[in-house]
């Protein structure tokens, strides 16, 4: 009687083990998956650049062409 106990109580054990392990993995998995989806969508939004706006002078100077763009630390206007 002690014999199948002791196997019972074994089969119970590794099966606990077992779970414990599939429930690590699961979640391993699942945050493995959020952090890809954060990384995905931060590597995107960093390609996605405002478009250029160009503008130009009306008042007598028709030849000439006002630049301005952005380099990132600030407008910079060119007259």
């Amino acid at each position: 009687m002690q014999n199948i106990r002791a196997i019972l109580l074994t089969i119970a054990g590794v099966a606990l083990v077992g779970l414990t392990f599939v429930f690590a993995a699961s979640l391993t998995v699942a945050f493995t998956g959020i952090l890809a989806l954060v990384m995905i969508g931060r590597a995107i939004s960093l390609r996605l650049k405002p478009a250029h706006v160009h503008a130009r002078t009306t008042k007598g100077r028709e030849q000439e062409q006002m630049r301005i763009w952005n380099d990132g630390r600030g407008t910079i206007i060119d007259l």
